[in-house]
């Protein structure tokens, strides 16, 4: 198995890496729009942050040789699910029908209070040998 902490991209806020490879699977943990310099991109706009995370996590994907084409199972956690309709709307920019599975929770809080969402990933790419 291996693990990544990639570099330009903000530092996970514990020890845990942000992307794992588990055979052919990779895991990438809860990703937000927090930037390198710990700004948060788009501040109180759930879309500009939605682009912001699934940008995130597809940087983060590319660095093991995937992208989010891989990706088979997303998990969203919305601090308010008054604002699912704008995320929904731009994760369609993203994703389509034929695209991964995904199931969308709310939550008391994130780490931040200036985060809206937060997205982990699964993505299937299998190893190249």
């Amino acid at each position: 198995m291996k693990s990544k902490v990639v570099d330009g991209k903000a530092r996970p806020r514990g020890r845990f890496p942000h992307i794992k490879r588990a055979g052919d699977f990779l895991f990438v943990s809860g990703t937000s729009s927090r930037q390198p310099d710990d700004t948060i991109e788009g501040v109180g706009d759930i879309r500009v942050q939605t682009r912001a995370v699934l940008t995130n996590i597809r940087d983060i994907l590319r660095t093991m040789d995937a992208d989010l084409s891989d990706v088979v199972e997303v998990t969203s956690y919305l601090v308010d699910m008054n604002d699912f309709v704008g995320y929904n709307e731009t994760y369609a920019e993203f994703f389509d029908y034929d695209g991964p599975t995904r199931t969308t929770v709310a939550v008391r809080e994130l780490p931040n209070p200036q985060l809206l969402i937060e997205i982990r990933v699964a993505a299937y790419r299998p190893v190249i040998a």
